[in-house]
């Protein structure tokens, strides 16, 4: 009769798979030797110093590990959720206008009612903004061109923290020194995350989550431009569609045993 393998060691492999990684790979995050097929096939047991570094890493939870608790990952990381929200007459959720001049002083005034009540503010009747709160930001400078244009708006929706995130989406991304708006790739550690502009001239940075204090992700834009940059947009298109082929084959490459 097959050993029937335990939960832990079947939970632990599902970590593994959910982020995308080798036995070998994952044997080395985890300082657990070459491979971590015995743990897989149940033929080692999950050390003490293995779940400590699931947990310092990845956020696993313990007793999820163990079968003991339905939640996967013991939260670490802050609320990035919206501080204040503003209503119209009719007690619909206002999409606040941020601009670029506002922008210097949005972390100062998180708290501040009075502030954002001062902003812009305007409602869009569409399907796509009936979920979540929803608010406008003014793109400053070229650093994501050819995407978006300096002076356009974007529209994103709040994420309450960087685990609802979407990997590889554009997000404005809110610190106390500044608000960017940025492609954001997290990392395995949960503890940084990489902000990535779409122009290569600028580089990329390693945001520490610690310091994001609220996270919008972008879902739309708003444009004055009616010149359409078709060549550029051909171009980006082209690309995107090779980086995702890439990541698609190096994918395959790593399941691969």
């Amino acid at each position: 009769m097959a050993q029937e393998i335990s939960i832990e060691a079947q939970r632990f492999k599902k970590v593994r798979e959910d982020l995308g990684k080798t036995q070998s790979e994952f044997a080395q995050l985890l300082d657990a030797g070459t491979t971590t097929a015995d743990i897989e096939r149940g033929k080692k047991k999950i050390t003490g110093k293995i779940v400590t570094e699931l947990l310092r890493q990845f956020h696993i939870n313990p007793l999820w590990l163990y079968g003991t608790s339905y939640n996967k990952y013991l939260e670490t990381t802050q609320n990035t959720a919206p501080k204040i929200i503003t209503m119209d007459a009719s007690e619909r959720e206002n999409m606040i206008m941020v601009p670029i001049k506002a922008s210097a002083g949005y972390a100062n005034n998180l708290q501040d009612t009075d502030w954002f009540n001062d902003l812009p503010a305007f409602n869009i009747p569409l399907p796509q903004y009936k979920e979540g709160s929803y608010r406008a930001f003014q793109v400053n400078g070229d650093s994501m061109l050819p995407v978006l244009q300096p002076a356009e708006w974007v529209m994103g929706r709040a994420v309450e923290n960087l685990r609802q995130a979407t990997d590889g989406r554009i997000h404005v991304v809110v610190t106390a020194d500044t608000v960017v708006v940025k492609k954001l790739r997290k990392t395995d550690s949960l503890d940084t995350v990489m902000l990535v502009s779409l122009n290569q001239e600028y580089p990329v940075i390693e945001q520490p989550v610690i310091d994001i204090i609220e996270l919008w992700e972008v879902n739309s834009k708003l444009s004055f431009d009616l010149d359409v940059h078709e060549g550029q947009e051909a171009m980006i298109s082209l690309k995107n569609g090779l980086e995702s082929l890439r990541n698609e084959i190096a994918s395959i490459k790593k399941g691969t045993l």
